[in-house]
């Protein structure tokens, strides 16, 4: 029988892979933030970075990340066989197994993930529009840029979800002590599907 390889080896090798490509958890951060601000005025980047610390030890996540980060890397070294070698070193506009791949990984935070990675993926915010641009240096990123719009979905969704709950756990708080909330809840999500971004 083979021997199963252990949760941590992977989550290892995925971070590993990622900080290999260039890519932190700051990075990203950065991503959730910009979906989450105009939302949570008074957010920081110490909850965003929590939560896509929280993404990447999903091993469905981290599985994601070592599939796309390995044909990425065998097509920088030229060593695919054709015609996959041209089709993912030049990132052919029609192939979207990449974007399959890292939209997969979506689905389990829910429909604001969703709408969020096609954002991410129409717009290239952040770390996303490095790793989309082409390099004189050979560099290929064809999966990576759309792992990383993932793991932005995720935490992003994460985060609205979360933080719903804490502002109605709040407002439960106030009420059972018969004070006036300080504020009403506000209602988000409402323009999501016109803007793309998370509530």
């Amino acid at each position: 029988m083979k021997k199963q390889v252990h949760s941590i080896e992977v989550r290892n090798a995925a971070l590993s892979r990622l900080a290999e490509r260039g890519v932190t958890v700051e990075d990203i951060a950065e991503i959730v933030y910009l979906m989450q601000s105009p939302y949570h005025p008074d957010l920081t980047m110490a909850p965003c970075i929590e939560s896509v610390k929280a993404v990447l030890e999903k091993r469905e996540m981290q599985h994601a990340i070592l599939v796309g980060i390995e044909l990425d890397t065998l097509a920088e070294k030229g060593l695919l066989s054709e015609p996959l070698q041209s089709i993912i070193a030049s990132d052919e506009g029609l192939f979207g197994c990449d974007e399959t791949l890292a939209l997969g990984s979506v689905f389990g935070y829910g429909s604001i993930a969703v709408t969020t990675f096609g954002h991410l993926d129409k717009h290239k915010v952040g770390v996303i529009k490095r790793l989309d641009t082409k390099t004189a240096g050979g560099r290929v990123h064809t999966f990576l840029d759309d792992l990383v719009a993932s793991v932005a979905a995720n935490a992003s969704s994460r985060m609205a979800h979360r933080m719903r709950d804490e502002q109605e756990a709040e407002l439960a708080r106030q009420e059972a002590l018969g004070q006036q909330p300080a504020a009403e809840l506000r209602i988000e999500g409402q323009d999501d599907k016109k803007a793309g971004q998370a509530g």
